[in-house]
């Protein structure tokens, strides 16, 4: 079992309890020494597409517990970022260890600045405070409410122990947050004043996340989960050999365990068949009106989308078949 600063770095993913359905998820412990009860396995398990808004490079649904594996792009002229890669990062790529920068594949070193996105999303930002080394502010990604952000403003959501005084909280862009709330809650026990819904993060609330905090960072930098309390000043050093502080020894390991073992297997990714919405070109449009609907669901199918089938219908319900020529059709589509 992997636990962020008190396992060995090398330990990867691991299955989690209750990750079918009808198993139950990692249950908590108490004073009375009878385990918490877990959540239930189930749908969330199997994953579920996460709505992905903001600057992705055309894509525009992730999947939680997905393997990941978008295929890498460079990203268009006249979009943030332009010229850099975006992609290629995998389910058992997204561990990354307590240092910002961490969970790059094949790269190591503090900070994010001018890196690629191998999992799309960007890292995290934190606002600039008087104490805080350079490389924690990476002021190229805007500020925390940067709506361009993959996933939309960052958010956080506090997790808390049913049986010690221990509180964590999860940083990421909205929609990851969000996703995660989901499936944390069906495999942690939780005490019920962890959050229900997704905060806004800015960073100027002293309750706020700090990057001291951090214990674990994942995909790429762009979602840490950190620990009230934990003060880790190996982070605030320019010197990169210090150890990090150690955890605290009161803490709840067995809902660490679990958040770690969670977020890792769930956290939303890109994969290589991404939904997304390819709008028609008028070609393919007059296509489908002047050849028929049998030939559009063909056309449409390997060229095109769903949504385009729907869009093919309705511009072809005013037409009867007017032609059986596919060779028209052929060259019309020679132009898309």
């Amino acid at each position: 079992m992997y636990i962020p600063l008190l396992s060995d770095s090398t330990q990867r993913l691991y299955p989690r309890k209750g990750g079918g359905g009808g198993g139950r998820g990692g249950g908590g412990h108490s004073s009375s020494g009878k385990g918490g009860s877990g959540g239930k396995g189930g749908s969330s398990a199997r994953g579920s597409s996460v709505p992905v808004s903001g600057s992705t490079a055309g894509r525009k649904v992730a999947a939680s517990y997905g393997s990941g594996g978008t295929p890498i792009t460079t990203i268009p002229y006249g979009q943030p970022f332009a010229g850099r890669q975006s992609g290629g990062g995998t389910r058992n790529q997204v561990f990354g260890t307590y240092v910002y920068g961490s969970g790059y594949p094949e790269i190591t070193g503090r900070g994010v600045a001018n890196r690629n996105f191998p999992f799309v999303f960007w890292p995290i930002s934190y606002p600039q405070y008087p104490y805080y080394p350079p490389y924690l502010y990476a002021n190229e990604y805007g500020t925390p409410n940067n709506s361009s952000r993959p996933g939309g403003a960052m958010a956080q959501a506090m997790f808390a122990s049913s049986s010690t005084n221990t509180t964590f909280h999860v940083l990421a862009d909205n929609a990851t947050v969000v996703s995660l709330m989901s499936s944390i809650r069906a495999n942690c026990t939780l005490d019920a004043s962890s959050s229900t819904v997704a905060s806004p993060y800015n960073g100027s609330d002293p309750a706020d996340p700090r990057p001291e905090q951090a214990i674990q960072y994942y995909r790429a930098s762009s979602a840490v989960l950190t620990l009230d309390g934990y003060n880790d000043t190996s982070i605030l050093s320019d010197n990169t050999d210090l150890p990090p502080v150690p955890l605290p020894t009161n803490i709840d390991t067995a809902l660490l365990a679990c958040l770690n073992a969670t977020i890792a297997e769930a956290v939303p990714l890109f994969s290589g068949a991404d939904a997304r919405w390819i709008a028609p070109g008028m070609n393919l449009l007059v296509s489908c009106c002047w050849c028929g609907m049998p030939f559009c669901g063909d056309v449409v199918f390997r060229y095109a989308s769903i949504a385009s089938v729907q869009l093919c219908f309705v511009m072809y319900i005013p037409f009867l078949r007017l032609s059986s020529d596919n060779h028209l059709c052929l060259s019309l589509l020679s132009a898309l």
